[in-house]
């Protein structure tokens, strides 16, 4: 079975869309522009930046971006309280925030993916175990439980990422589990069993493929939500050191100037929110474009 052919709940052995169809959707191409974008920062920065971006010239501090007026060429998005080059902290925080998304989004979904498909395939003892520890982790705040940690781990972008990971394997593993439950009541899945595959082919095989459209926009968002969580823990200073270019630092060093010079509070917090919602519109266009469910939901509207 491909890894995107999965049926509907309204009849089994019914054939989604593939990848190539789902590529051709409008928010799919903006949302992986988007993304792609951010990466290709990251991934050049050294090269990109045209400053060091803890260089400090404090005979240029606070200057505006060049479109502004009053700018300086050398600095095309202006300059910050000490005099450091914005669009090249810019850059050199985006591999932060990418890092962040990938690996605290990737290990999250990998561990409440497994739990999920066990789970809710398996049953019997060791779902009444997932559901109880799930439901009990749930019952913390969220942003409390994440602040604790990082104050008990120090400071660290991997802390960051073991803290997302810590905090956030419920959500996959609540919304996956019901899905894995569904799916595997179906006919194909029956007849896999039948046809001598092992549990694990099974789970591997049949199930994860029928969730992967699930899965697909869990993890982006996911990915979204790491950014703006560790933006946020570097804004109070629990993520990065307080030199470190990174976005949530860069608004935090721009507050106590934000009337003498807004630019450098704009662009970092707009950084986040192009990352973010380029995040959001490619999850959303994967789900609508592979998931046939959604597609029978239009058809029927129509």
């Amino acid at each position: 079975m491909s890894l995107f052919s999965t049926t509907t709940a309204a009849g089994a052995g019914r054939t989604g869309p593939t990848m190539p169809q789902a590529l051709r959707s409008g928010r799919v191409i903006v949302g992986a522009g988007m993304v792609l974008l951010v990466l290709f920062c990251a991934l050049l920065s050294p090269w990109l930046a045209p400053h060091d971006p803890l260089e400090q010239d404090l005979l240029a501090i606070d200057l505006p971006p060049l479109f502004a007026g009053g700018g300086d060429p050398a600095h095309l998005l202006g300059t910050d309280s000490l005099g450091r080059d914005v669009l090249s902290r810019l850059l050199y925080g985006a591999r932060i925030a990418s890092y962040v998304a990938v690996a605290a989004g990737g290990m999250t979904a990998l561990v409440g993916t497994v739990l999920a498909i066990a789970a809710g395939y398996l049953g019997g003892w060791l779902d009444w175990l997932v559901s109880r520890a799930a439901e009990l982790w749930m019952a913390f705040p969220q942003v409390i439980l994440g602040v604790v940690l990082m104050i008990a781990l120090g400071p660290g972008v991997n802390n960051v990422v073991l803290s997302v990971i810590v905090v956030d394997w419920t959500r996959f593993t609540r919304v996956l589990r019901s899905d894995v439950m569904s799916v595997a009541r179906r006919d194909y899945v029956a007849a896999a069993r039948l046809a001598g595959f092992t549990k694990l082919q099974v789970m591997v095989r049949e199930i994860l493929p029928a969730v992967a459209p699930l899965l697909i926009t869990l993890l982006t968002l996911e990915m979204a939500l790491a950014v703006t969580i560790e933006a946020t823990l570097s804004f109070i200073g629990l993520s990065v050191p307080a030199d470190t270019p990174a976005w949530g630092v860069m608004i935090a060093d721009a507050r106590l100037q934000v009337y003498q010079n807004p630019w450098a509070l704009f662009f970092p917090f707009a950084a986040v929110l192009f990352t973010v919602l380029g995040l959001n519109l490619l999850g959303d266009g994967l789900r609508r474009a592979l998931d046939p469910r959604q597609q029978q939901s239009r058809r029927l509207e129509n």
